[in-house]
């Protein structure tokens, strides 16, 4: 089985980064640098079919999360666990993981993601939206463009909206395609209440596909959990207000973050 393409940086306990289905492993490149500047060895993956990562068939979270295994076990082989953080579909991909291997999941950051897509809701409505630009081929440059306007907020930093830009234009299309459907079936509501590990979660004020009522949810459902709303960013709260998001982060990492701090 061939493994995943990833960056790495920095040497110290592992934090794996998972990106969403318009990302790729550039999608972290604030959270890469910042954590492997402090002691952590910050590993940021292309999910497969994205970047030189391998596509799978079927595409499925089953599948995802047998490479996700395959990664962590060339990276850590002596069973040790990383923090995994992931944001929209890595979210979801985190959540599968977490439950699936608990011995190989330290600790737990969700970020704008949800535990289920349910018809007809803001996260299916979006993807139900991609789909259709797909469909009418419309130009990658300007789904970015287009996208990325409607689900960040009205602080993001500049920088950030670039950044989520760029790696949104670059996926192929028939990768983000079978990703999307992917997504369409997800459902681990029932399983929450099972993740045993720390869990941080993290929401942006004017998301408008995974909104902080969703975090909120899945914060009581998961035993411990903290959650932070970010005020003013929205769908990629990692790039809208990376610093911001950094400290949460890094306060959860060192075991000082505040339940519920809002």
């Amino acid at each position: 089985m061939p493994l995943p393409t990833f960056s790495s940086l920095g040497s110290g306990p592992l934090v794996l980064l998972l990106h969403g289905s318009g990302g790729g492993f550039r999608s972290f490149a604030p959270q890469v640098e910042t954590l492997a500047s402090l002691g952590w060895r910050a590993v940021a993956w292309d999910m497969p079919g994205y970047g030189y990562s391998p596509p799978i068939e079927p595409y499925t979270f089953k599948g995802l999360a047998e490479r996700w295994i395959a990664l962590i076990e060339a990276l850590a082989p002596a069973r040790g666990a990383a923090a995994v953080v992931g944001q929209g579909m890595g979210g979801l991909l985190a959540q599968e993981v977490a439950l699936r291997r608990p011995d190989r999941v330290g600790r737990l950051v969700l970020a704008a993601t949800a535990a289920a897509l349910e018809p007809d809701d803001a996260y299916a409505r979006h993807i139900a939206q991609c789909q259709e630009a797909l469909a009418a081929g419309t130009d990658p440059e300007r789904i970015a463009q287009e996208l990325v306007a409607r689900l960040s907020g009205p602080q993001a930093l500049p920088e950030g909206l670039q950044l989520a830009r760029y790696c949104q234009a670059q996926v192929r299309a028939a990768t983000w395609r079978r990703a999307l459907a992917a997504m369409q079936d997800f459902d681990r509501r029932a399983a929450l209440a099972h993740i045993g590990v720390p869990t941080l979660l993290v929401a942006g004020e004017h998301d408008p596909v995974t909104p902080p009522a969703v975090l909120r949810a899945m914060a009581a459902a998961i035993r411990g959990s903290s959650l932070v709303e970010l005020p003013g960013v929205g769908h990629w709260p990692h790039l809208e207000a990376p610093d911001a998001f950094d400290r949460a982060l890094l306060d959860f990492l060192r075991g000082t973050q505040p339940a519920h701090w809002h």
